[in-house]
């Protein structure tokens, strides 16, 4: 039997968060100083510390055990040192271990017209609002002058036209001169979509999107491949505008009630800095 694609998700992320893990880091040193065959934890290790049989564990690494309870996969989390985010990612991954839908349909997302114009109004910084496949959804004037400044974007673009965050970021040159940490924006925005990956398998946009970016960006691809997962909520973010130079803005992101997978990001540069100057001249442009 053809095994399910979330099943193999599910098998190969903890297999690498095995692998990046030793004995040491896990209260074992019955092997201290001898040689190991494999890096990592073995499966047994893995097995002994969330208390599940090893058969058990090497079927789910195989794929082949179906699905697992949340106390098994609660387990499993505090065994392999899971973050928070990992933790909910490995829950997605196990509640979507199912055959995929044969034919599945996009998942459409359009902004609600009263969150639009609540975006297009905010003066205190860059407003965005991302879908689930990081869309750009809306943004007010100076998240377009911003984050788009390194690229020939119409500004009068209708919302369906508007950019993919990612594809900005890994796909356009000028992104590594607009991010000053670009491999830290790479990062998130791997880890993000590989949330979202993990909670609409059968999305064929969003699966259309990864596989384009693991083709162009080779960057991406060897993100991709470590299964990093990241839902930053909040920071900070350095950006390199070409005409007033650095600056460093705070971030807060904001989930939708009606839309849990949308989310306003909204940036603001602290009260009488010259980051908060530089913003000022852009809206003047």
């Amino acid at each position: 039997m053809k095994k399910a694609t979330g099943e193999l998700e599910l098998g190969r992320f903890l297999q690498i968060r095995r692998g990046r893990l030793s004995p040491e880091d896990v209260g074992l040193t019955g092997d201290a100083g001898k040689r190991r065959r494999v890096s990592g934890l073995r499966r047994e290790e893995v097995a002994q510390l969330a208390r599940v049989s090893v058969n058990y564990y090497t079927r789910l690494e195989q794929g082949q055990n179906g699905t697992a309870s949340p106390e098994v996969l609660d387990a499993l989390a505090t065994a392999l040192r899971l973050s928070p985010d990992e933790r909910a990612h490995l829950h997605d991954l196990a509640a979507r271990s199912g055959p995929a839908p044969r034919n599945p349909q996009p998942l459409s997302e359009k902004a609600r017209p009263a969150v639009a114009r609540m975006i297009a109004a905010y003066e205190n910084g860059p407003a965005v609002l991302l879908g689930r496949r990081v869309d750009i959804l809306a943004w007010n004037r100076l998240a377009r002058i911003l984050f788009s400044g390194h690229i020939d974007l119409d500004p009068t673009a209708r919302d369906e036209d508007l950019p993919n965050l990612a594809e900005l970021v890994f796909l356009e040159p000028g992104s590594r001169a607009l991010y000053p940490h670009w491999m830290d924006e790479a990062h998130e925005l791997a880890g993000y979509l590989r949330v979202m990956a993990g909670r609409y398998p059968g999305d064929p946009e969003l699966s259309a999107l990864i596989h384009r970016l693991n083709d162009k960006s080779p960057e991406f691809a060897e993100i991709w491949s470590g299964h990093v997962v990241w839902d930053k909520t909040h920071g900070t973010r350095s950006v390199h505008h070409p005409k007033v130079g650095r600056l460093t803005l705070s971030f807060e992101t904001l989930r939708l009630p009606d839309a849990a997978d949308q989310c306003i990001v909204l940036y603001r540069a602290e009260s009488g800095s010259p980051s908060e100057a530089a913003l000022a001249s852009l809206l003047k442009e």
